[in-house]
């Protein structure tokens, strides 16, 4: 298995689903539990960072670790994965956003074989859309953590202006529905009807 590390994020204030949207229950699994579910078949070591550990302690999510994020003046992914990247000691950290109910197994143990092509300038392997990377399901590189905090710490807190700075490998994507993120409950009423 591959030097890899796995971060879940589960910091949003869920504003626009009206409740924890971590809790929801997705085919009767809440999306945090299936999220670390198909995280754990690429890796034994899951950090989650949350503002908010004790909403999740009564999941069972066995090798997964809490990180308590810890509120700074302007909160948000970037300034999450910071602090969760701290703690990594491998090559390459998964980082998934707690809201994609689509995740598949397959597709992501393939994207962790191809780790070993990407090329040592890249500081991420993502996926790319029109409107830019898809930064909350793909793979970063330990070492781009100083890089990060220098971004943060000049005031930076988007995903896309900092991942402009650096090269990025993209990574190819067969699936698209894969990347559908629940935030909204007219998004997780799909999953009741089908």
């Amino acid at each position: 298995m591959i030097n890899l590390t796995a971060i879940v994020l589960a910091g949003g204030k869920s504003s626009r689903m009206g409740e924890d949207k971590a809790l929801i229950p997705i085919q009767g699994i809440p999306l945090l539990q299936r999220v670390c579910n198909v995280a754990k078949s690429c890796t034994d070591t899951i950090y989650i960072v949350t503002p908010w550990p004790e909403r999740y302690q009564h999941l069972p999510l066995p090798q997964c670790e809490f990180i308590q994020e810890t509120p700074t003046d302007t909160q948000g992914p970037l300034v999450g994965f910071a602090q969760g990247l701290e703690k990594v000691k491998t090559e390459w950290v998964l980082l998934l956003a707690c809201d994609l109910p689509n995740l598949q197994v397959e597709v992501l143990q393939d994207w962790v074989k191809r780790l070993d092509f990407v090329e040592q300038e890249n500081i991420a392997y993502l996926v790319k859309n029109p409107q830019g990377w898809e930064p909350l399901c793909g793979f970063y590189r330990s070492r781009c953590l100083l890089l990060l905090l220098d971004f943060i710490n000049q005031g930076g807190r988007s995903f896309q202006q900092w991942l402009k700075l650096y090269p990025v490998k993209v990574l190819p994507l067969s699936e698209p529905d894969i990347l559908f993120n629940c935030n909204t409950p007219e998004d997780v009423q799909q999953f009741i009807v089908n």
